[in-house]
C-alpha cells in the first residue's frame, strides 16, 4: 500500500515538473523557438485553434521564426493573432510566409523574465510539497486504520521526503538553466 502511495506521489510530482518545463518554454530567451507561439490561438472557421494546428511554425535562423499558414486566406488572421498575443512580437508578412523576428532582450525584460521564471519554479515547488503532504496524510490514515506499523509509517514518510527532495532539486536545476539562458547576451 505504501508503494502505491509512493508511485502516485512520484507520478504527480513528475507532472508538476513537466508543467514547469512547459511554462519555461513559453518564457522566451533571445533565441527563436517554435514553442514561443504555443499560447497563440487563431480563429479558424468560428473556433479558436492553436497556431500550430493552422500553420507550420519553423525556426528560420537564430532570431527569426517563419510561420506558413496552410490556407492563404488565414495569413492575415494568423498575423493578427501573433500581434495581439501580448508577446512583444511584430510579424512581417511576405506573400504567404509570416516572419516573426525576435527582438533583442533588454536588461529590464531579462530581469522580468527571470522574476517570472522564479515565480513559476516556486509554484512547482509548492505543488511538489502539496503532493508530499497528501501522501503523508494517506500514510497516516493507513496507520490510524492499523493497516501498517509505525516503522512502516516512518519508512514511507522518509521515502516520500526523498522523492520530494529529488524533485525540488530538479526544479532548482531547471530554474538555474533557464536563468543562465536568459542572462546570455
Amino acid at each position: 500500500m505504501i508503494n502505491e502511495i509512493k508511485q502516485d506521489a512520484e507520478t504527480r510530482m513528475k507532472k508538476s515538473l513537466e508543467s514547469l518545463q512547459a511554462h519555461f518554454h513559453k518564457i522566451r530567451t533571445g533565441r527563436a523557438h517554435p514553442s514561443i507561439l504555443d499560447a497563440v490561438t487563431v480563429e479558424y472557421y468560428g473556433s479558436q485553434m492553436p497556431i500550430n494546428q493552422v500553420a507550420n511554425v519553423n525556426v528560420e535562423d537564430a532570431r527569426t521564426l517563419a510561420v506558413v499558414p496552410w490556407e492563404k486566406s488565414m495569413v492575415p488572421k494568423v498575423e493578427k493573432a501573433i500581434m495581439t498575443a501580448d508577446l512583444g512580437l511584430n510579424p512581417a508578412t511576405a506573400g504567404t510566409v509570416i516572419r516573426v523576428p525576435m527582438p533583442p532582450l533588454t536588461e529590464e525584460t531579462r530581469r522580468n523574465y527571470i522574476k517570472q521564471a522564479r515565480g513559476e519554479a516556486e509554484t512547482a515547488r509548492v505543488a511538489v510539497r502539496n503532493v508530499r503532504r497528501d501522501a503523508n496524510a494517506d500514510i497516516k490514515a493507513l496507520l490510524k486504520e492499523k493497516e501498517i506499523t509505525e516503522d512502516e509509517e516512518h519508512q514511507g514518510e522518509d521515502a516520500i521526503q526523498k522523492l520530494t527532495d529529488k524533485y525540488v532539486a530538479e526544479i532548482d536545476k531547471l530554474l538555474e538553466t533557464k536563468e543562465h539562458d536568459l542572462l546570455q547576451v
